[in-house]
């Protein structure tokens, strides 16, 4: 009984919390969680208080949630950890959050975050800031703990602003790597090579670039992230951060154009699905 208690303790999965691009209206922009059974890491919160929202739809306990990335300062992903950050802050005021809750993510979006909170905060929300919600400001290839894994930060060479991707290594060896929402640079390769999951932006399918226009937009298609993954013989490969103008058949249609060329596992989940990490 206790073996297979710790098993299941320790099941990390990735929770989806958004998987559509900045202006999607029909799912909640990209970000995500990852968990261990038990405590949780929060990436990036979408652009606004929708990701409350969507925390409390996924189950996720704010009390478990200590630490979080931000990947870049896009609206998109920033703005909805102001209000994590007063979230968080409130239940610190009201006694009910333990401990401290730590944000890591690159000196530009430190700074960002930081003039946010101000603007933004009362006074009774940001006696907590430097105190016991911290910002962490995390250089290329720098490595923290969380959630059991080690966590190597690396600069995806980003030609818009400034953007960290990831990899997560969990205790039994298995890599995720998160390339952010912009395509792969080769000088990545060091981090991205060989991923058991790797979790890729596709902006839309590749029938429908002229449409969608991605590459004007420095994003993929399916197809692009797909030879991609190929490529660098990843296992298992999670797609989003995608147009959100077929939601219904999106994972249908996504999926048969990636099978084209990737042949390994392939995710193209929608808001709220969980991906077990096998």
């Amino acid at each position: 009984m206790a073996c297979r208690l710790f098993r299941k303790m320790n099941q990390y999965k990735i929770i989806m919390l958004g998987t559509g691009n900045a202006m999607v209206t029909k799912c909640y922009n990209t970000c995500f969680a990852i968990s261990d059974g038990n405590e949780y890491l929060l990436v990036d919160a979408g652009g606004g208080n929708g990701i409350l929202r969507q925390v409390e739809l996924a189950d996720i306990p704010y009390s478990n949630m200590h630490k979080m990335i931000i990947t870049h300062c896009h609206t998109d992903h920033i703005l909805g950890a102001i209000w994590i950050i007063r979230k968080i802050a409130s239940m610190m005021e009201a006694k009910t959050f333990e401990g401290k809750f730590e944000l890591y993510c690159h000196k530009e979006a430190a700074e960002v975050l930081n003039i946010f909170c101000q603007l933004t905060l009362v006074k009774k929300f940001l006696k907590y800031m430097d105190d016991r919600i911290l910002i962490h400001e995390v250089e290329n290839a720098a490595q923290i703990m969380a959630v059991g894994m080690q966590i190597t930060f690396f600069d995806i060479y980003s030609t818009k602003i400034k953007q960290f991707g990831f990899t997560a290594k969990l205790p039994d060896g298995t890599k995720i790597t998160c390339l952010g929402d912009e395509p792969y640079n080769e000088r990545c390769e060091v981090f991205v090579k060989e991923s058991d999951w790797l979790m890729s932006e596709a902006f839309c399918l590749e029938s429908q670039k002229d449409k969608f226009k991605p590459h004007e937009k420095y994003h993929s298609t399916v197809i692009d992230s797909g030879k991609m993954a190929a490529k660098l013989e990843v296992k298992h490969l999670i797609l989003y951060h995608t147009e959100d103008k077929n939601i219904k058949n999106r994972k249908s249609l996504y999926l048969e154009e990636l099978r084209t060329v990737f042949s390994g596992d392939a995710f193209v989940p929608d808001d709220l699905d969980v991906i077990e990490i096998q």
